[in-house]
């Protein structure tokens, strides 16, 4: 490869249009599409992740979706040399290609490089076991406290992040923030970002109204029928991990899927500004 190759980054918060917009381009340069998002990148999950339609898959070639099993996660450094063998084949025949997704670390991993940080499998182990043991409530607190510059951008409901962050920090007594702030590595393509904007309520009404589709699509059944794999870090997710403790009892599936809408508005959040200090 080299810097006359070219991609056009498609990103922005959840259900803000970037699919259509990402296929529109494509068309354009007739290219295909990487998906950079660590949720539609399972097989076992649909509704849920808004994955593209039959119809919007067969438009444009789509690569990571629905691609790897929730039994074997994709970390963002698996998802990293794996989508770089993908761009490299498809610049054998594109001068430009198209990645679309609204998961911070896929694409930082991807188009810039994860940071080279420390691990330590006793602490993260310890970490681990402090979180199922004790609820990731707790962890999450701990974050916050250490670090609230990179919880503010952080998914706080993922388990795996969490760990991550508290391991690293543990380990070299600095904040995570701090140390992710890195020099990006060399990249042989050039990069155009188009960052998708919309008015904060607008797009909130949005997200309110495509979860309301989502459970008249099947959300609900489809979540039924990964019940027993509602402990794996896949499914400790908005859409998901609402919904388990209803079937249990413990709240009503009308109050979970205000719960998702809640959830998915703050996870919008998350993502405007984790995308305004990024790009």
């Amino acid at each position: 490869m080299t810097k006359s190759k070219h991609i056009i980054a498609v990103v922005g918060p959840t259900a803000i249009g970037k699919t259509a917009r990402a296929i529109e381009i494509a068309q354009k340069f007739q290219t295909e599409i990487v998906s950079a998002d660590s949720r539609q990148v399972y097989r076992e999950m649909n509704i849920g992740v808004a994955r593209p339609t039959e119809e919007e898959l067969k438009a444009v070639p789509h690569h990571f979706i629905a691609s790897h099993s929730i039994h074997e996660p994709l970390t963002a450094g698996q998802f990293e040399r794996e989508a770089l063998v993908v761009i490299q084949n498809l610049f054998e025949i594109h001068d430009q290609v198209v990645v679309v997704g609204g998961s911070g670390l896929y694409l930082k991993a991807l188009l810039e490089g994860l940071d080279q940080l420390p691990k330590d499998s006793q602490i993260r182990k310890e970490l681990m076991e402090e979180g199922e043991q004790n609820g990731w409530e707790g962890l999450s607190k701990k974050l916050e406290a250490l670090d609230p510059d990179y919880a503010r951008t952080a998914d706080m409901k993922n388990p795996r992040r969490l760990v991550r962050a508290l391991e690293v920090m543990a380990i070299t007594g600095k904040k995570f923030s701090e140390l992710r702030l890195n020099a990006a590595l060399e990249r042989p393509f050039t990069i155009t970002y188009e960052n998708m904007e919309m008015d904060r309520s607008l797009l909130y009404d949005r997200i309110n109204a495509r979860v309301d589709q989502m459970m008249e699509l099947g959300l609900l059944e489809e979540v039924r029928t990964l019940t027993s794999f509602q402990h794996l870090e896949p499914l400790q997710t908005v859409g998901y991990s609402e919904f388990f403790p209803a079937f249990n009892g413990e709240y009503s599936i009308d109050f979970a899927v205000q719960m998702v809408k809640q959830h998915s508005r703050n996870y919008a959040k998350r993502q405007i500004t984790w995308f305004k200090h990024q790009i």
